[in-house]
């Protein structure tokens, strides 16, 4: 695996510092005078508790308050795997790359669009571990139709964790599934290091506009209470629930995100936290989400500023295709998208493999294809690398006017570190091209996929862990009802 991304390029600013101050302040003034609804009481009573204005389900943030809370968020994590060789950093020029989640339908080996099982979600937590520009191993890149939805946690969270000993992320589906989520990494890594070492992220869906719900608070707090990271993302579909304007839909984002940044901090002071977003523009046409759009990215661009204006780690999503296969208009977008999040400074690059369709399937192809564009974007992002300039300069005498050097000695030594060659993207004549079949991107990159999974070798659990794990699994699964998930909170 790639180790954490330390971008080495300057971050787009696009807004002068009037402009953030302006973002700021029409954002702190949504707080205090429009507030934000918090459907949970339990929710409404810590905001009683901690000075702020709670006017039935609706809290009025005063922005001393709330700048008095995010400021003891840490600004940079650390994420500690079962594997320590791939522990990662995330927050200021640190990065890290991690797969798409929540797909309902996949594109497999085949190419077939289906419902997804539990053996389909293993093959895309073995991909995304071998994959060594991925850092993690998410949680449900895709939806395994064939557990009942109650028990579908438990069976996701063990995948993660078996299949892969890179990072991963936890459900945040209720309250009580948070919960088990993280007893399942206390048996992993023990109950101790949980309280002060992050090793799952949670996430966190606001209901823009400007509400928060009951379910998502109380997964909150349980990721809160065990001091791990949560994304704190209000879900962007601009034109439909915000104002059909960019500057405005992130003056209202941004409010939405600080609340629930400075909720994290009323829960537990200094638990780390992520200031999150999901972005999409809506066509006017049809009321779709769409991908790819300019506005998207400077969208990314005018948060990045403003996450680093409050001195917190944040989240955006990466390479969204809204095509409905793996065709041309998914890697434009795709494209699109990943060069503004690279240049915006994003630290936590999520749903960066597989995501097209809006998110309603995840693509094997698409996935592979993915892993190596963040590989490319991860070469890009590190920025110019100085170190052998010298000793290339001195080729430039030794070859003179004329030469080649492709048999120099330091042509030989360099070559392959000295630019991306991609494996999946074909350069070669057309002659070639036709003599190796004809084959486009889809068809490598399945060819890929395959290969890959032949060769695919088990991180294995140390076997105790193991049977606890699976321990676990059983007695959850029979204590909770199979016909609904438990939403209480504990």
């Amino acid at each position: 695996m790639f180790p954490t991304l330390r971008r080495g390029l300057p971050d787009t600013a696009p807004m002068n510092e009037e402009q953030i101050e302006r973002i700021h302040t029409a954002s702190m003034d949504i707080l205090e005078e429009v507030g934000v609804v918090f459907r949970d009481p339990i929710a409404l009573e810590d905001w009683k508790r901690a000075g702020a204005d709670v006017r039935g389900e609706r809290v009025h943030l005063d922005r001393a308050l709330v700048m008095d809370l995010i400021k003891t968020i840490p600004p940079e994590i650390k994420y500690y795997a079962r594997n320590p060789e791939n522990n990662v950093e995330l927050g200021g020029k640190k990065s890290i790359f991690v797969p798409m989640t929540g797909a309902p339908y996949m594109r497999d080996l085949d190419d077939v669009r289906r419902g997804p099982t539990i053996a389909d979600l293993g093959t895309f937590h073995k991909l995304a571990h071998m994959m060594p520009a991925l850092h993690s191993s998410a949680h449900h890149i895709v939806e395994p139709m064939d557990i009942v939805v109650a028990h579908r946690h438990l069976h996701i969270t063990y995948s993660s964790m078996k299949y892969s000993d890179k990072m991963f992320m936890g459900m945040t589906t209720s309250p009580k599934n948070a919960e088990d989520v993280l007893d399942m990494c206390a048996i992993l890594f023990g109950a101790e290091f949980l309280e002060t070492h992050a090793v799952a992220t949670g996430n966190c869906n606001g209901n823009s506009p400007l509400v928060w719900d009951q379910t998502m608070l109380g997964a909150m707090r349980a990721f809160n209470r065990r001091n791990q990271p949560v994304l704190c993302s209000p879900f962007v579909l601009g034109g439909a629930n915000t104002p059909a304007s960019t500057a405005a839909a992130v003056a209202q984002l941004n409010a939405e995100a600080l609340s629930a940044l400075a909720y994290t901090q009323v829960v537990r002071r200094g638990c780390p936290a992520i200031y999150g977003h999901y972005l999409s523009t809506v066509s006017m046409q049809s009321g779709a989400p769409m991908a790819g759009t300019p506005e998207i990215s400077l969208m990314n661009f005018m948060i990045g500023q403003m996450a680093r204006h409050y001195n917190v780690p944040w989240r955006t999503s990466n390479l969204l295709g809204g095509a409905k296969t793996f065709d041309a208009q998914s890697g434009y977008e795709s494209a699109m998208t990943m060069m503004a999040v690279l240049m915006s400074g994003a630290n936590y690059i999520w749903h960066s493999a597989g995501w097209n369709e809006a998110g309603m399937h995840c693509s094997i192809a698409k996935f592979m294809v993915d892993s190596e564009v963040c590989a490319m974007g991860y070469r890009m992002a590190e920025g110019i690398k100085w170190d052998d300039f010298d000793e290339a300069l001195a080729a430039v005498r030794d070859v003179g006017p004329g030469g080649h050097y492709l048999g120099h000695p330091h042509t030989q030594a360099n070559f392959e570190k000295a630019f991306f060659i991609p494996k999946l993207f074909d350069n070669n004549s057309i002659e070639q091209w036709i003599a190796d079949g004809s084959k486009d991107i889809k068809q490598r990159a399945l060819e890929q996929a395959r290969y890959l999974l032949s060769e695919y070798q088990e991180p294995k659990l140390d076997q105790a862990v193991d049977e606890e794990l699976r321990a676990y699994i059983d007695r959850r699964s029979r204590e909770i009802p199979a016909v609904d998930a438990l939403n209480e909170d504990h």
